[in-house]
């Protein structure tokens, strides 16, 4: 199955759709345009850009909100904390500083944006 997302008209996802492989074929082989003009056809206009679930390609899969960088071809994940920055070679947020590894006891951490800084999170 190939997956579409449909952009607004400031390239953000608004929809993410399924195409069977057969219903996007030229001579064979798998073709984005083909996909596309498929959506049109059963009653789904817009502007479509193929999306890979396994992030094969155009950096991540998409999701509704993220938005897509043409000049960089990728899919770039929210924001989610002022503090983060976007690594340019895998589109995603970055903490400035790195996440501890897991803890032996399974304790989890999270990111707190007030002290910049990852938390444990003992479940209590």
């Amino acid at each position: 199955m190939a997956h579409f997302a449909k952009l607004d008209e400031n390239n953000v996802v608004v929809e993410v759709l399924i195409v069977r492989n057969e219903d996007m074929l030229v001579d064979g082989v798998e073709n984005e345009q083909k996909g596309i003009e498929f959506l049109e056809s059963i009653g789904f206009p817009g502007r479509w850009v193929q999306t890979s679930y396994n992030a094969t390609f155009r950096k991540n899969y998409a999701a509704i909100g993220e938005r897509y960088d043409e000049e960089k071809d990728a899919f770039i994940p929210v924001q989610l904390f002022p503090s983060w920055t976007l690594n340019q070679e895998t589109f995603k947020w970055e903490a400035p500083v790195p996440k501890p590894s897991e803890d032996p006891d399974g304790f989890l951490y999270y990111w707190d944006e007030a002290t910049l800084s990852w938390v444990e999170d003992s479940g209590l």
